[in-house]
């Protein structure tokens, strides 16, 4: 096979529970006294650790991996769920660590969703309908409550709470024990309680690859929102006449259009007076 390693075998433990009907694809490892449910689908060389729980109707990517205590694809804590068919989906590359946990969705056909190369840690908690982009960072007892979106490489800090239908945008950092229950614009760092912005998140999208002359253009965005004492139309009106256009501008202008429970505004400044 030209020197390339071909995942065949799966290696079971003879303790762990696998249902008929659940698929298992090359490669795919189960420790001791996991549980996988029947229309569980488990992509290529994944690693289940012992006592992980993956139940209902789940789909995992290739090359995951659940460390011991993680329950995936459980019913929601959510009173409106009566049992309907829903489902839990996980990308490529995901990490989720001990006792973690995911719920499927409420509401028949709809899903949970987490994309490709997510790191939950230990004792992390995405809940009903929530969609977790790709490259995302949940750090310890982070907690994401129903219906939250968080896009591409977003950091949530540990023991954040974000509040239900809440958005997160892609590239910023939710400091430790932040209580967020507006948006987080993108490429912004928010963190307290409640969560106020702080400036952008320069580390981050310089680790991301984004130029140094569309950072300046951010950079602008930023004072046009927070500094300018503008109202939200009337700054997004501003970043329209003054910023030269790009994907990120537009993608950040497009995120402040979308906003249904306003965004993090106070500053650290602010909150302080």
């Amino acid at each position: 096979m030209n020197g390339e390693k071909v995942l065949t075998m799966h290696k079971i433990h003879e303790t762990a529970i696998i249902a008929p009907g659940a698929e298992l694809g090359p490669g795919v490892v189960v420790g001791p006294y996991s549980v996988i449910g029947e229309h569980v689908k488990i992509g290529e060389g994944t690693i289940i650790h012992p006592n992980v729980v993956i139940t209902g109707r789940t789909i995992i990517g290739k090359h995951c991996e659940f460390y011991q205590g993680a329950s995936i694809g459980e019913a929601p804590q959510d009173l409106k769920y009566k049992g309907e068919d829903t489902a839990t989906i996980i990308g490529d590359g995901v990490t989720i660590r001990e006792c973690a946990t995911v719920h499927r969705a409420v509401g028949e056909g709809n899903e949970t969703r987490i994309g490709n190369n997510v790191l939950m840690m230990a004792y992390t908690h995405v809940a009903h309908n929530c969609i977790v982009g790709n490259n995302v960072i949940m750090s310890n007892v982070a907690t994401l409550a129903g219906h939250v979106i968080v896009e591409d490489r977003a950091v949530i800090g540990g023991l954040t709470a974000v509040h239900q239908f809440t958005k997160i945008g892609r590239n910023c950092m939710c400091g430790g024990m932040s209580r967020i229950s507006q948006d987080v614009p993108p490429f912004v760092i928010v963190a307290g309680n409640p969560a106020h912005v702080s400036g952008l998140n320069s580390v981050g999208i310089s680790r991301a690859g984004i130029s140094l002359e569309v950072r300046k253009e951010l950079k602008k965005a930023y004072k046009i929102l927070y500094n300018s004492g503008l109202s939200l139309p009337d700054a997004i009106a501003t970043m329209e006449q003054e910023l030269d256009s790009c994907e990120e501008i537009e993608h950040f202008m497009r995120f402040l259009r979308t906003v249904e429970r306003g965004i993090c505004r106070t500053t650290v400044r602010a909150a302080r007076e």
